[in-house]
């Protein structure tokens, strides 16, 4: 291929960029610019999917201002072409190719009919389902959350089905520890890429949490990121003979740990350079303000924010680090509108009054005389026309709601409010403190909590009986697998070396000094269910992100200074969908700063039996005196204990009764979550896809094998007529259309309407020509043979950038006419689903030969079906507008109107929809419905 700026080129993978334009060129790669998609895109030149395009005499051409000619000649200057058309005043002009307008089509059946290259029945059929699965896909409500590899949890889907429709997300992810935020998130991203809000996507996490995250969002959500590291960036350098390329710029999907992004100035740059539309930051708790260095964590995250348009934060609960943490967390989403904590703090303090007034709706009505006054206090002029719905009570309540302060910016789901928890169990053992602890003093203190700390090994290994119970305790539990945890590595490490050489028990050491490689072979070789560690002996990073709820023990083998690490160690059993009792088994040292640190848990946060969201705030209201309970072990606790647990009453009530219950009702609005999983579940139940696939199979000779209860064995058969079928790997896979088996068998590939592969079939059956044409002949009584029929299918094209998301409004819906030579149309009297029933195929050899005679009258049927056509787009595109403006017009006006009264709603959303509502006008006036099937019928 040569390629020259300026020149015109189609991408064969995907017609409906348009007409492309060259704008760029390298040694190795071409850039293309797709004005009518608003895209650009590179390629290697090598193995570049594009097609020159070279219009011939006779063809018809429009310009970019849409002037109609027709092509009288063609010249080449300099590699561009020039054309010699003809306007409709019959004076020839020249059009140099750059003029050429972008939206166009390319593909043609009726040249691929006339020239004999049609296709047999089944091909022809197979597009006609795709495109009447694409159509009613795109309008699904549920599109975008069909195939994620989770279960249908309302909570999850509530959350994800809000956030997943708006322009550029800036949320806070704050569920407690358990619901599933890395599902929540992924499901946002999954769905914002399916509808084309976002493509680019930088995903920031602990270093830790790099593999996990990578595997997460593959095996559930079928994205595959891209690592960058100093590695990746060193190899690329090496890769690079000239100055080497941008890392984050290689790939669509990227993730990076926040550490590479700290040690590195060189990749804080790049990854500032690249242009993103999502970045997704987990374990944001960790996040310092106070430390302003320009590599500091918060300020990296920060610059980050800035620049990129969506933000989707995942946290712990939001006041685990405190309120100014929690503050400067909702600094990073939205500067502007959270800039003044005192007035933050404030509006936190009404939202016991709303939640309440909420609850007096539900039982009163919001035409209750008590309650009229206070309500039109909060919804002002909007109040009239809410209780008119036809459901006051859900209007008013969605209203106060979507007015409340955070409500748009932060989600956060409780246990208290979602079902599927494991009850624990506790199993705490004072022991006596051995001399070697007492003599130095290091049972006191904060120092106190990990006593062996700077003493020898093999002196804290012989005497502390925290060892010794642990060793009877792994033998007693009879091979069932048990999570340690302990604080520091070089504890975990010298209990794993002890478990292993002297008590005889398979087990393994996860800890910050291991790499990712090493970290990801200990927590699979726990994970192995038949010669794998018994036990995994983690340090305090154990206890975040890495889930091992397959295991039901957890040994805490000394305890956190804070509640907050406290909870995230028993998190990481204690998980939604965990089906056993979580035992937590508690060896602490009497007399010692572990037996008051297990009181103030146990006895003052109730921290144990539940999850404490008041845990943080209260410690650090009473960190000093909780401090000094520490130093001195021999005087009672009892009045520390007294006043964390009175303080920790009367925050869980505060909370439950105000922010907690206010932010529940907002995260999860049950009815809308029901909705969507009526939606996903009747995609799910159809025997649709089951019957689309089995057809795809049989036309590309895929073989498939019976392999279990909803499960079969595909792949690729010796011969395909129709090359090899797409994304499906030279060996195979084994398939599941049934969620439940799928998330029971991770083995086994999940395939929905969204997966990859099935994506990859319906864009190759609706994007190339295969299936455009063919020629079957039928027999049907009150038909005389030899009596010819045209089947024609028009398709709606209408170019437009993904993120206007047409399809809602205009979906990609077929046209049928089945017409003969007079021009009669006869859909109604064989409809698409009897006339395949009865055609079969014709002979090539013998189509091939009758195609001549019948030349000149199916000529004329298309003439008569693009006159239906043409009929019939007038009203497509009056009903489009009308969607259109119900659709973002609503949601103009929706918005406006609560920007007034809630400032979390930020302009950018606004202005937004109003570009988008221009911009779709302009795409439907533009929409044409297209030829984009013929099947000629022969009756026998």
């Amino acid at each position: 291929m040569e390629f020259v700026v300026g020149q015109r080129w189609v991408s064969q993978s995907d017609a409906a960029l348009g007409l492309g334009i060259v704008t760029g060129i390298d040694d190795r790669r071409v850039t293309l610019g797709f004005p009518a998609a608003d895209e650009e895109r590179t390629y290697a030149m090598e193995n570049a999917p594009l097609a020159r395009i070279r219009y011939q005499p006779g063809d018809a051409i429009r310009t970019f201002d849409d002037e109609p000619l027709t092509v009288r000649a063609v010249e080449e200057v300099d590699g561009l072409l020039v054309y010699h058309a003809e306007d409709q005043g019959g004076d020839i002009r020249e059009v140099p190719e750059v003029r050429l307008t972008s939206h166009v089509r390319f593909t043609d059946p009726r040249q691929r009919l006339f020239a004999g290259r049609f296709d047999r029945n089944a091909a022809f059929r197979l597009r006609v389902a795709a495109r009447d699965h694409e159509a009613r896909l795109q309008a699904s409500p549920a599109r975008g959350l069909i195939g994620a590899r989770t279960q249908h949890l309302t909570h999850q889907l509530s959350i994800a089905g809000d956030v997943a429709r708006r322009y550029a997300p800036r949320v806070l992810l704050a569920d407690e520890v358990g619901l599933g935020k890395t599902i929540e998130a992924g499901l946002i991203l999954h769905a914002q890429r399916a509808t084309g809000l976002a493509s680019r996507i930088l995903i920031v996490v602990p270093e830790p949490l790099v593999n996990q995250w990578l595997v997460e969002m593959l095996r559930r959500f079928q994205m595959a990121f891209s690592i960058v590291d100093s590695a990746a960036q060193a190899e690329l350098a090496e890769a690079e003979e000239e100055a080497p390329e941008n890392p984050f710029e290689q790939s669509q999907l990227v993730i990076c740990s926040l550490e590479t992004l700290t040690n590195s100035a060189r990749l804080r740059d790049e990854v500032g350079q690249a242009e993103w539309d999502l970045l997704v930051v987990d374990e944001a708790h960790h996040l310092d303000a106070s430390d302003e260095r320009d590599d500091a964590p918060y300020s990296v995250v920060s610059g980050l924010a800035e620049r990129i348009r969506g933000v989707l934060l995942l946290t712990a609960t939001p006041e685990q680090a405190g309120v100014a943490g929690h503050f400067d967390r909702l600094r990073l989403l939205d500067p502007d509108r959270f800039s003044d904590r005192a007035r933050f703090e404030r509006e936190q303090g009404q939202y016991a009054e709303i939640n309440e007034l909420i609850e007096a709706v539900a039982s009163m009505g919001p035409d209750h005389p008590d309650l009229t006054p206070r309500l039109r206090h909060w919804l002002g002029d909007s109040f009239d026309a809410l209780v008119a719905e036809d459901d006051p009570v859900q209007a008013v309540s969605d209203a106060l709601l979507d007015r409340h302060g955070t409500g748009r910016v932060l989600f956060r789901n409780t246990r208290a409010s979602v079902s599927g928890f494991p009850e624990r169990r506790l199993h705490p053992l004072a022991l006596d403190c051995p001399s070697l602890y007492r003599d130095s003093g290091s049972h006191r203190g904060e120092a106190g909590l990990t006593p062996e700390a700077g003493h020898a090994e093999t002196d804290w290994l012989s005497e502390d009986p925290r060892v010794a119970w642990l060793e009877r305790t792994l033998a007693g539990l009879k091979g069932e697998k048990a999570l340690v945890i302990c604080a520091r590595a070089e504890t975990a490490e010298a209990l794993e070396r002890y478990l292993q050489l002297q008590a005889g028990v398979r087990s393994a050491a996860f800890h910050e000094g291991l790499s990712l490689v090493e970290r990801d072979r200990a927590a699979a070789y726990f994970a192995d269910t038949e010669q794998g560690a018994r036990a995994l002996i983690c340090s305090e990073i154990g206890s975040e992100g890495r889930n091992f709820q397959f295991a039901r023990h957890l040994i805490l083998f000394d305890l956190p200074v804070t509640p907050d690490r406290l909870e995230q160690r028993i998190g990481r059993l204690d998980r939604i969908g965990q089906g056993d009792t979580i035992d937590i088994h508690i060896p602490y040292l009497a007399d010692s700063a572990q037996a008051i640190q297990y009181g103030l848990f146990n006895d003052g946060l109730d921290a144990f039996a539940r999850p404490c969201p008041a845990g943080m705030p209260v410690f650090e209201r009473v960190q000093s005196d909780w401090l000094s309970a520490l130093d001195d072990p021999s005087r009672s606790p009892d009045a520390v204990v007294r006043t964390v647990r009175e303080q920790c009453d009367a925050m869980r009530q505060a909370l439950e009764a105000g922010r907690d219950a206010l932010l529940e009702r907002n995260a999860c609005r049950p009815e809308r979550a029901r909705s969507l999983i009526e939606a996903i579940e009747t995609e799910e139940q159809s025997p649709e896809l089951h019957a689309f696939l089995a057809e795809a199979f049989d036309i590309f000779g895929v073989e498939t094998d019976y392999h279990g209860p909803h499960s079969e064995v595909v792949k690729p058969g010796d011969h395909s007529p129709l090359g090899p079928f797409p994304e499906l790997p030279d060996d195979g896979l084994t398939m599941t259309l049934d969620r439940a088996t799928a998330v029971e068998r991770e083995d086994l590939t999940f395939l929905s309407w969204e997966h990859p592969m099935i994506q990859a079939l319906m864009e190759h059956m609706t994007a190339t020509e295969l299936g455009n044409a063919a020629f079957v002949t039928l027999s049907v009584k009150g038909l005389q043979p030899g009596t010819v029929l045209l089947e024609t299918l028009f398709r709606l094209h209408c170019p437009a950038p993904a993120d206007l998301q047409l399809p809602l409004s205009l979906p990609v819906t077929s046209r049928r006419w089945l017409v003969d030579v007079n021009g009669r149309d006869l859909s109604s009297v064989l409809p698409h689903d009897r006339l395949n029933n009865l055609s079969r195929n014709l002979r090539r050899k013998t189509a091939q030969e009758a195609l001549p005679q019948v030349r000149p009258g199916v000529e004329t049927m298309i003439d008569h079906a693009e006159g239906f056509a043409a009929s019939e787009l007038t009203a497509i595109q009056d009903e489009a507008r009308q969607r259109l403006e119900q659709q973002l017009g609503g949601e103009v006006a929706r918005l406006k109107a609560l920007q007034g009264i809630n400032p979390a709603v930020r302009q950018s959303e606004i202005d937004f929809f109003e570009s988008r509502l221009a911009a779709g006008q302009e795409a439907i006036d533009r929409a044409e419905l297209v030829l984009d099937g013929l099947r000629v019928v022969i009756t026998a």
